[in-house]
């Protein structure tokens, strides 16, 4: 029994506590800019769960220098996640979220941060790449399904598995409810 789900915190969002082992994630659509105590900070959504990752200042330093500052082109996208004990907040250590690889990078990087706290002094964070993983062609999976409700359904549970976007699924959705009336 994996009890990852039951570890998830009465919360809008990603904490490190959660994050047991390292976890990767897909950079859903939907992200923004947000404000939380009067302090601007980006929401990401992500595929795999319905609430979102607020990376602290540093660890946006490390996606804007792998992935650029256009978070609309990061959907899709991937990044391992995990509890960094060591994080401190004010006097005491109380864990963070930290990126330990990304995908769409070619190797290994070594990104200049900002520190923490008020001193801003820099230091050096390693991100690796996570292996490309081939995506499928849902839509073209689905031509082929044809008016088959049992390959639909199945076609259907493998996106839906695999995290495909909303559109995707939503289109395999109605392909099946269409195929269902047909029979």
């Amino acid at each position: 029994m994996d009890i990852t789900q039951a570890l998830a915190p009465n919360s809008d969002q990603i904490d490190a506590i959660e994050l047991v082992e390292p976890r990767t994630f897909t950079i859903d659509t939907g992200s923004r800019i947000g404000k939380r105590d009067n302090k601007t900070v980006a929401e990401i959504r992500l595929v795999e769960v319905d609430r979102v990752w607020r990376p602290s200042k540093g660890m946006l330093d490390v996606l804007a220098a792998c992935w650029g500052t256009k978070g609309d082109q990061w959907p899709g996208k991937r990044v391992t996640l995990y509890n960094d004990p060591d994080v401190m907040f004010g006097k005491d250590k109380v864990g963070g979220v930290r990126i330990s690889h990304l995908s769409d990078i070619p190797a290994a990087r070594d990104i200049q941060i900002r520190g923490a706290g008020a001193t801003g002094r820099k230091r050096s964070w390693h991100v690796e790449p996570l292996p490309t993983i081939a995506r499928r062609d849902w839509l073209a999976e689905l031509a082929l399904a044809a008016d088959n409700p049992d390959a639909i359904g199945a076609l259907g549970k493998a996106a839906s598995d695999a995290g495909a976007d909303a559109a995707t699924i939503s289109a395999i959705r109605d392909a099946w409810n269409k195929a269902k009336e047909g029979q």
